[in-house]
């Protein structure tokens, strides 16, 4: 049996052509239009989404042309070659893809190329660490869409939180601790810990998600392990819609924080990408020095070794064929379709 691992992630534009731009924002839109609770046509919908993508894309090209494009494709790619150089090194044949949800390659490419190389077996790992409906879920059930799509029937097994696995809070921990030796800093004495983390809409938390509580989790995992007991967590909102979003943004806990210095840490990415070096970089850091406060960024350590032998950790029971839950795998709650796991749902009394 040849595994697929197909890499899955929420996807950005390379660079900030108008039209590719648009194409991208209308994908988000429709594909989240539920949230504004309201039954309408498929026309309807796409008029809406169209509508919003138009709003919101003066903004986001503007950020492209002060960060001269997204690395999150490259990152992507880097992530999918590092893995499989990994699974070679314990001695496996695997194959690795990287599908986007709402960018080239999409998930149905990705989904064509493992047919293409005779690929019997799938495992889908989204690149989200915080569990989420509209990225981790979203992207696997758009794994199986894309199945459907092709007329492809191959066995699929599904990760889904996997923020507990203990060597990727290692990496998170060590990154921050290794910057702030890099730059001779200190936690306490003025300087404060922030996490900035992806917001989400309040309706996917009314409706059952525990992406806010296993963020707070994390978080305060971190900064336990980093002797940080004052810290801040702060959300990155896209109010492009008149819904509610979680609480605080991280733009309020910069006009509110006391302190001298911050340290930000994004806790919820994995890739570089407009919302770390433009939403953080720019418009974050221009907020903090406006209030007279040093501004600093923890890099995200897409690369790092630690973080590659985590992904195949959790994909390596699918791949050599043993019992999940001999890696602390369990039935995910979050994703409740069979063949599902992840580090998040708790153990049975």
């Amino acid at each position: 049996m040849t595994t697929g691992i197909v890499l899955l992630n929420f996807g950005e534009p390379a660079e900030g052509e108008r039209e590719t731009v648009l194409d991208y924002l209308e994908r988000i839109f429709m594909a989240n239009m539920s949230i504004e609770g309201e039954e309408t046509t498929e026309a309807a919908a796409r008029k809406r989404a169209a509508k919003l993508a138009e709003r919101r894309a003066p903004g986001l090209l503007e950020e492209y042309d002060d960060i001269g494009g997204s690395p999150l494709i490259d990152h992507s790619t880097t992530q999918a070659a590092l893995l499989d150089e990994e699974f070679s090194r314990r001695g496996y044949d695997i194959e690795t893809y990287h599908g986007m949800q709402y960018t080239a390659p999409f998930i149905t490419d990705a989904v064509e190329a493992a047919r293409e190389d005779g690929v019997d077996h799938l495992v889908g790992l989204p690149i989200y660490p915080l569990c989420g409906p509209s990225t981790t879920v979203q992207s696997l059930d758009e794994l199986d869409e894309a199945l459907d799509e092709v007329g492809w029937d191959v066995p699929v097994d599904a990760l889904t939180g996997w923020h507990k696995h203990p060597a990727y809070t290692r990496t998170r921990i060590d990154n921050i601790r290794r910057y702030l030796d890099d730059h001779d800093l200190s936690l306490g004495d003025g300087t404060r810990l922030v996490f900035s983390s992806h917001g989400t809409p309040q309706y996917y938390l009314d409706e059952g998600s525990r992406y806010e509580e296993y963020t707070e989790e994390f978080c305060s995992v971190v900064a336990a392990a980093l002797d940080a007991p004052e810290y801040e967590l702060g959300y990155q909102n896209h109010e492009n819609r008149d819904v509610e979003w979680t609480e605080p943004d991280v733009e309020e806990v910069i006009e509110t924080v006391d302190a001298d210095r911050v340290v930000v840490e994004p806790v919820s990415f994995m890739h570089e990408q407009s919302e770390t070096l433009s939403e953080l970089d720019i418009e974050l850091r221009e907020e903090a020095e406006e209030r007279g406060l040093e501004f600093h960024r923890v890099p995200i350590p897409y690369d790092d070794d630690r973080f590659i032998g985590a992904l195949a950790d959790l994909a390596e029971p699918f791949v050599a064929g043993y019992d999940p839950e001999y890696a602390g795998l369990r039935q995910c709650e979050c994703r409740d379709e069979p063949g599902t796991m992840c580090l998040n749902a708790p153990h049975e009394a």
